[in-house]
């Protein structure tokens, strides 16, 4: 059950797609008074059922809540929205959960200084449903002191609601990292099946062992941040040389199939930029150092 609304921070959403909608869902959710506003007509009409009060203006959205989040398709729109409003916006906290690059929010913290606005840039890394759940992941940067202030009503978004830093652009940092290696993931998970399926295995049949495999890699992320760290690939178990030979046979393997195999083909061509910088007898891990050096 939501608490007493007077007990809690109101709080302000400005956006309204489904993202911005989840969000203030889950604040609704957790008991916070809470004020919408989108820019185009016509969304928002549950969470007015819900108790949401929606604003004829965004100053009038941001006059009313002490935390104001903006969710929008991107920083030029939230400037276009937010930058005629830094007199309605002092003295309440701007958290910005649009994605973006580093350098975009650090760009939106520096006019948030200049207007004397306490901003936090974020990134949501999980889908509209997982909102306002235990689950749900949520990366925030900028001022500790802002963070702290409104840390309880920010964890009503998610369980695993985190602060990274004072840089602004230490969030997009993190999304983009976890992003980089999600999408890599899923398109090797879509290779893997067309690969199998080219020999008729059903996708089905190799789901369980794509899995199996999966904690697999769980399990040496640790080890290869430590490796990453201290910039030492010791290469004693595998090493890239041998490593290397066993792509070789999965691109050519893919290729008599008539499947694609550009990514594979990144893949080794990084790896074997790494042998050439020294480091065949070295781990997987080694290639970071031909990533460095493009």
């Amino acid at each position: 059950m939501p608490q007493d609304n007077n007990t809690k921070t109101p709080v302000t959403v400005i956006g309204l797609g489904a993202m911005g909608s989840a969000l203030a869902g889950a604040f609704l959710g957790a008991g916070h008074p809470t004020t919408v506003w989108n820019r185009s007509a016509g969304k928002g009409e549950d969470l007015v059922a819900r108790g949401a009060v929606r604003a004829a203006s965004a100053a009038e959205a941001v006059r009313a809540g002490d935390l104001v989040v903006v969710c929008v398709v991107d920083y030029d729109a939230s400037a276009a929205v937010l930058e005629p409003l830094a007199a309605d916006l002092a003295g309440r906290t701007l958290v910005n959960l649009t994605s973006d690059t580093p350098e975009r929010a650090r760009e939106a913290a520096a006019w948030a200084a200049a207007a004397g606005v306490d901003y936090l840039d974020g990134s949501v890394m999980v889908p509209t449903a997982v909102i306002g759940t235990p689950d749900a992941l949520l990366f925030h940067a900028g001022p500790r002191a802002a963070y702290d202030k409104h840390e309880q009503t920010l964890k009503a978004l998610g369980g695993h609601t985190t602060y990274v830093g004072e840089d602004h652009g230490l969030a997009a940092v993190y999304d983009l990292s976890l992003l980089d290696y999600f999408w890599t993931a899923m398109s090797g998970l879509v290779h893997a099946f067309a690969l199998a399926a080219a020999d008729g295995v059903p996708a089905a049949a190799i789901a369980p062992f794509l899995k199996a495999n999966a904690g697999l890699v769980t399990s040496i992320v640790d080890g290869m941040a430590a490796e990453i760290d201290s910039g030492s690939y010791p290469g004693a178990e595998a090493n890239l040389a041998m490593e290397v030979a066993g792509i070789d046979h999965i691109v050519h393997t893919a290729e008599r199939r008539g499947l694609d195999a550009t990514v594979l083909r990144a893949v080794n061509a990084v790896a074997r930029r790494a042998i050439d910088l020294g480091h065949g007898a070295d781990d997987w891990t080694a290639t970071v150092e031909a990533v460095r050096k493009p």
